[in-house]
């Protein structure tokens, strides 16, 4: 890209975000820290495996030795699956929040609902209490970013014009 010529006042191709309030730069903070547990989540979803094994075939008793491994592979690219496309999301979500974009904001929020109601889900379906527990850290990661992006001062930021 070309440095602009001096006392040239058109705009730059790249908004520059104005000042970034505190509440937004800690939600930014917050979205990281998401990040970050949802990688370590896989982890903590594959130390539970003995219990993943035992739960499916509990489930289904009928299975021959290829069906349950078969089951159990599915279940372990789900988690990994699962980990990398929520890590994905707290960096796209942290990202464009920061860059002051309200869609960003919405998205967010809308994530966090969907994550609530899978946590309530979650409370029906036999699980380990390891990954119960973690899923729980990381909603309530997400609650704090959510209340931190809809302070009155990040509200502000989101409205303010980008040029």
């Amino acid at each position: 890209m070309y440095q602009r010529f001096p006392g040239d006042n058109a705009p730059s191709s790249e908004p520059i975000p104005a000042n970034i309030p505190q509440s937004v730069l800690r939600a930014v903070r917050v979205m990281y820290i998401g990040l970050a547990a949802s990688l370590l989540g896989i982890v903590v979803d594959l130390t539970t495996l003995s219990s993943t094994r035992s739960q499916i075939l509990s489930r289904n008793p009928t299975y021959t030795a290829t069906q349950l491994n078969n089951a159990e592979h599915a279940e372990i690219g789900l988690f990994i699956a699962g980990g990398l496309i929520g890590a994905a999301l707290w960096l796209w979500m942290a990202q464009k929040c920061r860059a002051g974009k309200s869609w960003a904001r919405i998205t967010s929020t809308v994530f966090f609902g969907i994550d609530t109601v899978s946590q309530i889900v979650s409370l029906r379906v036999e699980s380990g209490a390891a990954t119960r527990f973690y899923g729980l850290l990381i909603w309530l990661i997400g609650l704090v970013a959510i209340i931190l992006l809809w302070q009155r001062s990040s509200s502000d930021y989101f409205r303010a014009p980008r040029y």
